[in-house]
């Protein structure tokens, strides 16, 4: 399975799933595609096994990812304060991966009908989500 994982800003978020799906499943490999060097970097440090930065290489893994996950605004053009390209949310969305997107309510959307979760929470169902699909 192809695990892609999408972050911008400081990458904290991707960090953290793969700090989390690292843990409970050290056999799967992780792709960590940042917005920028930093995301990048952070998601590397918590283990993923490749890594890549840029539009470009978010395009490219979208087309070939089984699972896709991020904070929601991935598939939102020029949300994480503007990191997101159009053609960035365009591949991802356009991708037949499976998406598991985490609902950050910032950065002016909002979801409605989804619980205000901490972050560790959110990310305990993004394992949960993965682990069902294993």
């Amino acid at each position: 399975m192809n695990i892609v994982i999408i972050d911008g800003q400081g990458g904290k978020m991707g960090q953290s799933v793969i700090v989390q799906l690292k843990k409970s499943h050290p056999e799967l490999f992780i792709t960590a595609v940042g917005t920028n060097s930093i995301a990048t970097s952070a998601m590397l440090k918590a283990g993923a096994d490749a890594g890549a930065t840029g539009q470009n290489p978010v395009i490219v893994a979208s087309r070939q990812a089984d699972v896709i996950i991020g904070p929601i605004g991935i598939v939102i053009a020029d949300s994480l304060l503007g990191e997101i390209t159009p053609a960035m949310s365009e591949a991802i969305g356009k991708s037949s991966a499976y998406k598991i997107l985490i609902p950050v309510n910032k950065c002016n959307h909002h979801v409605v009908g989804c619980e205000s979760l901490n972050l560790t929470e959110a990310i305990g169902l993004v394992i949960k989500k993965v682990e069902d699909l294993l």
